[in-house]
């Protein structure tokens, strides 16, 4: 049993709420497994909404109509937004996974030092290419 005299929470709430040690990472995690969900979620609407085609035109023209108003116009904004994200730190979790961006091996001794060094850089960058994404699709969506 742990007691919490030998083990303090030094950090208080901000060691829930910034992530404590973890810092990027973490978020980078919790955001990813986020809009993976979303975007099931979104697929398994689209699946049913447009399955109201296999029933008649009728029926297509109804459940577009119902899909059409400016709440599923930023709906839809909020998946490209989550696609933006999920697809490029899905590649930066992949080479990190292949072994191509964790940095030469060495002794495993806090702060880890491939972690901080190789992959927080990495984890920026790829951050900074789904801003980019998101502020040209920004631009594409809402000029029309």
């Amino acid at each position: 049993m742990l007691d919490s005299k030998s083990h303090p929470n030094r950090l208080g709430i901000w060691g829930w709420l910034g992530g404590g040690r973890w810092g990027v990472e973490r978020y980078l995690y919790t955001l990813h497994r986020l809009t993976g969900l979303g975007l099931l979620a979104y697929f398994l609407l689209h699946i049913v909404v447009t399955s109201g085609r296999a029933f008649s035109a009728a029926a297509w023209t109804r459940a577009m109509s119902q899909v059409s108003g400016p709440f599923f116009k930023v709906g839809e904004y909020l998946v490209f937004l989550a696609f933006c994200f999920h697809a490029i730190n899905g590649i930066r979790l992949g080479l990190v996974e292949l072994g191509f961006a964790v940095g030469k091996p060495i002794e495993p001794v806090y702060p880890y030092r491939t972690s901080v060094d190789v992959q927080r850089p990495l984890a920026l960058a790829a951050l900074a290419v789904a801003f980019v994404l998101a502020v040209i699709g920004t631009i594409s969506m809402w000029s029309d």
